[in-house]
This record gives C-alpha cells, structure tokens and sequence, in this order.
C-alpha cells in the first residue's frame, strides 16, 4: 500500500467504490491528493505525506465522543480513558459512580438506561456519551395499527384565497385545514424551510440554504400580527425578481408598526435562541449591505468582516442596529407561522402533521459557513457520482458537515441542525440519507467524475437520530434513491429510518414492476418526487420534450427512439396497474393521462409501506415537475404554482374522488 492510500483511507476517503450500474471504479491518484488537501492533509510529496500521515492518526486517537444503545455495555475510543472508577454526569443533572472495566478489547463501560447526552469523566479527561434507544419512532408509534398517507407540497407553488406572490407559512397553514377537514391525510410534507438570502432574490432554491439552523423569513405570515399582505400577482409562473423584494418591504412594514407586545416576544425569543440567532441576523444585515455592490457571499465582503468575531463586525452591528433587530423579527415571525401551521395539522387531527425536509448542505458562501466555519468542509463541494438520476454526475456546489469536524465537536452542529428541522414538525426526511454513511465530495475547480467517497460516522450519526426522534415525537425518512451501498438499507431499516420506495423505481431483477403486496412494510411508498416527472407528464411524455428541448443526456439515441420507447414503457406500467387490482380496461390514450392517476393512485395506496406520500402535483393531474436536476435557468425550477387556492383543488370532483380512494386503500 503506498503513503498515499494509506493517508487516502485514515482520513476516510474510498479508494475504490462501485457504481450504480455494479462496475468497479477507482479514484485516480492526482484527484486523491486535491482532496486530501482540502481536507487538511497536504500530500504533494514524501514529507507532506508523512507529516499528513501523523496528523491524521493524531486526530483519530483524540475522539470526546461515544455513542452506544441503552442498556448496552459499550468500550472507550482507543487512548480515552482509564480502568477505574469514573463519574458520569447525566442530561437532567443526576450523577453518579460508574467502574470502568479492562478488558481484552479495550476499555468497558457497563450499560447506562437513560437516553440522551451525558458526560463521563475521569481524574483527568472527559468523553460526552450518547445513549441511544434501540430505534428511531414509527409510524405506528404515533398512529397503531394505521397506515397514513400524506401530501407533499412545494410551499411557495401554493396558493389559497388571498393572492401572494408566492405560498408561504400562512398559505401552508390554510392547505393543512382544507386537508385535515376534507381527507383522511394523517402527514402533509414540505420542502424545505431553510434560512436562505433574503437580500438576493436569485436565491430562491430551498436545497441550496445560507443555515439549516434558521428559517427562511420569506415564508412568514405578517397575518398572525394584524399585518396583512398587500394583493401581487397571481401569475403561472412566481417571478422571483420582483416578489422577493416586494415580500421583504412588506416584512418591514410589519416590523415597523408591530407593538410593545409583539417586541417583548421577539426579545423572549431572542434570548430563549441565544448568540447563534443573533449571528445569523447579522449576516443577514451583512449580506445586506455588501450585496447591493455585487457580493454574493461572505467571502467577497472586505476581509475585517469575514470573522464573526470581529471588532468590525460588532461595530457594525451596533450601528445597524435597527437593520439586525429587523432580521431578527422576520425569524421569529417566520417561527411563530410555521408553529401555526404544524399547530393545525395537530388541531386537525394528524398524527404525524408536518414533515421537514433537510438539506444535504449548505450555501459555502452563507450564514453558517460564516459564523461556524470549522463545522465545514472546506475546498471541496458535495455531489453525486454518475448514476441513474445524473448520468453525468452532480456537484450540488454546496458544503456539508467536516466528519472530522463532528468528531470534534461531539456532534453539536448535527444535533443543532435536526432540533432546528424538528421544531414545527412531527416528522422529517432526510434528503440523500446516504450520506450519513458516505458523501460525494469533488475538489473545487474540478467535475465530478474528479471526486471521491467520504466516509462518515453512520453508527454515531443513527444513534443521535435516534435520540432526537424520540425527543420530538417524531418520525424519521431518509431519501435512499441512487448509488446506494450495499448492507446501508438494511441498517437504516434496522434503525427505523423509512426508506423512499418511489413507483418508477420498484422494480425487480428482470425489469418489471413489483406487485404492491412486495413493498417494503417499514418505508414510504411515493408515486414521485420533486425531481421527477409528475404520472400525467410521464404519460404524456413531457419529460421526453424538456430532454430534447434542452439537449439533455438521454439512453436513446434520439428523440423518435425516446418515444418509441416510452410507448412500451406505458404498456408495461398499464399492464403492471391491471395485475395488481388498480386498473382495468383497455390502455388510456397518451392524451387521458386521470385514470392511469387514479390507477397509480390505488396502486401504491395499496402497498403495506406504513406511510404513503403524494405529491400535489400528481393529486392534482399536474403536466409539469417542480425542479428538473441539472438545470438552472432553462427550466422553471421552483416557479411554478399550483393552478387554483388549496381549497378549490380539493373540491374538483376528479380530486376528491382521488383523495378518497387513496384514505379508502390505506385504510
């Protein structure tokens, strides 16, 4: 083995890994030292290499941190600790004696009960435990004996009867009304709700956030203060450039004419959230300012403003500090909503309520890169190998946790992050779940077919699930579409955390759909997502147009050849929805894409998967897809909106009759 793959592996990085398709791949040696680098561990030449070497065996031996189950005996990182008594501090302020065990394998610890996040220490050293529960909760924890099913909404695509430039925390609290008071649905998932750039209004993705531990103050409801919005357009299309803006005047009205006693919550709530809220508003004023002459992100302002800690930056704070108290308002507006919102869902009788969706990462030029980064990875940027989703690979031209970092830290930030998703919600689902084992990383200024597998903490990283599941109440999903490593779906099933079982991916080894029946019981059965076509645009092959359109890779060799093959496609999904029970009858014509809904519907409303999620869009008989990966501006991404308020979907016959097949089949 060379220096080089030794270091390459001590620092966590797979050598060689397995594409989608099951070929071996291996990373090449130069993309291997870019990434070293940029994680800390230089390895140009023999010296860099040892001395990287030594470092990264250094950092490994100094963990702070253990996780284990309850009532498991657990061992100590290798050079913590000492045989012995130790005491062990607990999260409600109990402590007490524990006697620390040699053994062949190392040092023991005996079992501990009780869940949560405790301190063992010595005479001279400390390590933070984390007792876990043997799972993350379930479906049928919080609803025994029933199988749910929930919509899954774009926040910004709905409308209700007041018209807003966009949805909003106030038009979602409205949609979770018409849905607990017309249908079965015990779940109603969202994008996300991520803190993003209010001052830029070309940042309008929820998957690319400045912080995932704060909310996106666009989406607060002045309405919950007697501040109303004033009417905007009610367009096809939500024009970014001009409602951003407009939305956030609109939030400074309502700050500037706000009460005594709407300012004595802002405050409580300041002080309840602490320093990192007050950072975060102070970015926000940064961004602010230094945006208007042409910076994008922290690392263009001038270089006294780059440390949070700053002389400059406090003086700046203290002379804007109407600007910053602003921010702060706006956040806890937007906390007060989206409370309003989950407050309905549980009014309504959901048990469930509310799913968050959680980032895979974060804006390298944002709030928390700014003001927290030593969480981060740095020089390198997150993404895909070439798979099934992304034929040419994906950089997602984000940051994400160092597990370098996490170790560190004792898993702070990770922790932070999901109470910051867990807060409004009853439930959450991970997006890329897979990178709580391993993580595409590509060094800045290269493609991805230059990056590597990272390896990270997934035992650690379960076990914290785990514990914060429980306590919030909540469940947990994890989406495990795309190269998935073998054994990883077995260990998320083992932990309860429910893999997406999405329609056009059920299939088995010969290529045909799966029968219902065969669904994994412990997952979330899905018709789409997001990122694919809605059931009427597949039909109708509206896909095929934007691949054509817009030159996308393709399998086919040509646009006729697409079709034609879309047209044995559409026999064998009819052919699939007859065998199970959900269709009968001659095939639809390409142009009647509602029973082949209706069909698809019943289909996967009747697998045993504990949860079923729909996307509006497909409800509804949408045409069009929220995002299509890979583009930018060539394809609407998060612009579209629904056709007509919540309340007025829900009515059309063809909805409700769809609505009520789907609470008949999951019953």
């Amino acid at each position: 083995m060379s220096a080089l793959h030794d270091l390459a592996r001590q620092a966590g990085l797979q050598i060689e890994w397995e594409d989608a398709a099951g070929r071996p791949q291996r990373v090449a040696d130069e993309n291997l030292v870019r990434i070293l680098t940029a994680l800390g561990y230089p390895a140009q030449d023999d010296g860099e290499l040892t001395e990287s070497l030594r470092a990264c065996r250094g950092d490994q031996q100094h963990r702070s941190f253990v996780s284990s189950r309850r009532n498991e005996a657990f061992a100590l990182p290798q050079g913590c600790g000492t045989p012995g008594s130790a005491e062990l501090d607990l999260d409600d302020g109990t402590v007490r004696s524990v006697r620390i065990a040699e053994t062949a394998g190392g040092l023991q610890v005996p079992p501990i009960a009780e869940i949560g996040y405790h301190t063992l220490r010595g005479s001279d050293w400390q390590l933070r435990v984390a007792i876990a529960p043997e799972r993350c909760l379930g479906i049928g924890d919080l609803a025994p004996g029933r199988r749910l099913w929930g919509p899954a909404v774009q926040i910004p695509s709905l409308r209700d009867r007041q018209e807003r430039g966009f949805g909003d925390f106030g038009t979602l609290r409205e949609t979770v009304r018409q849905f607990a008071e017309t249908s079965s649905a015990g779940a109603l998932a969202i994008s996300p709700t991520h803190a993003l750039f209010p001052a830029d209004p070309g940042r309008y993705s929820p998957y690319a956030p400045s912080s995932r531990l704060f909310l996106n103050i666009l989406f607060a409801d002045p309405g919950l203060i007697a501040q109303p919005l004033p009417p905007a357009s009610s367009d096809e299309l939500i024009d970014w450039d001009q409602a951003i803006p407009a939305r956030v005047e609109a939030l400074r009205a309502a700050h500037a004419a706000c009460g005594a006693d709407v300012r004595a919550k802002v405050q409580a709530y300041r002080e309840r959230m602490g320093e990192e809220l007050e950072r975060h508003a102070i970015f926000d004023a940064l961004h602010a300012h230094f945006f208007a002459g042409g910076a994008r992100g922290w690392q263009d302002w001038p270089v006294q403003y780059h440390d949070s800690g700053s002389e400059a930056v406090a003086r700046f704070a203290a002379q804007h500090r109407d600007e910053v108290d602003f921010f702060l308002f706006a956040q806890w507006l937007a906390a007060e909503s989206l409370d309003a919102a989950q407050g309905a869902a549980r009014e309504g009788g959901m048990p469930v309520g509310l799913i968050a969706d959680l980032a895979v990462g974060m804006d390298g030029g944002g709030s928390h890169a700014w003001s927290r980064p030593g969480d981060l990875l740095g020089g390198l940027s997150v993404g895909a190998p070439p798979d099934l989703l992304g034929p040419d690979g994906q950089d997602w031209g984000l940051t994400t946790f160092s597990p370098a970092a996490l170790q560190r830290t004792g898993f702070e930030p990770f922790i932070a992050t999901l109470r910051a998703a867990l807060r409004h919600a009853g439930g959450i689902r991970i997006d890329h779940v897979l990178a709580l084992n391993r993580l595409w990383v590509v060094p800045h200024g290269g493609s991805p077919a230059d990056g590597a597998y990272l390896t990270y903490p997934l035992d650690d990283m379960l076990r914290i699930l785990a514990i914060e599941s429980h306590r919030a109440n909540a469940v947990v999903i994890g989406e495990d579409l795309g190269t998935v490593p073998e054994g990883l779906r077995d260990r998320l099933e083992a932990d309860h955390v429910l893999g997406m079982r999405v329609l056009w991916f059920e299939r088995d080894d010969e290529g045909g759909y799966i029968p219902p029946e065969r669904w994994q019981e412990q997952a979330v059965a899905m018709t789409g997502t997001h990122d694919l076509p809605s059931i009427a645009g597949w039909w109708q092959g509206r896909d095929i147009d934007w691949t054509w359109a817009l030159g996308r890779s393709s399998p086919h060799a040509n646009e006729t050849e697409a079709r034609a093959a879309r047209g044995q496609e559409r026999a064998d999904l009819w052919e699939a929805l007859v065998a199970s029970g959900a269709a009968a009858g001659p095939q639809p014509d390409i142009d009647k894409p509602a029973p082949v809904i209706e069909a698809i519907l019943r289909h996967v409303g009747s697998t045993p998967c504990e949860l079923a999620i729909i996307p509006l869009e497909d409800i509804i008989g949408s045409v069009e897809q929220p995002n299509l990966p890979g583009t930018t501006d060539q394809h609407p991404n998060w612009r579209r909106r629904m056709p007509a308020a919540t309340e007025d979907l829900l009515a059309r016959t063809e909805v409700a009759r769809r609505i009520a097949d789907l609470g008949a089949s999951r019953s």
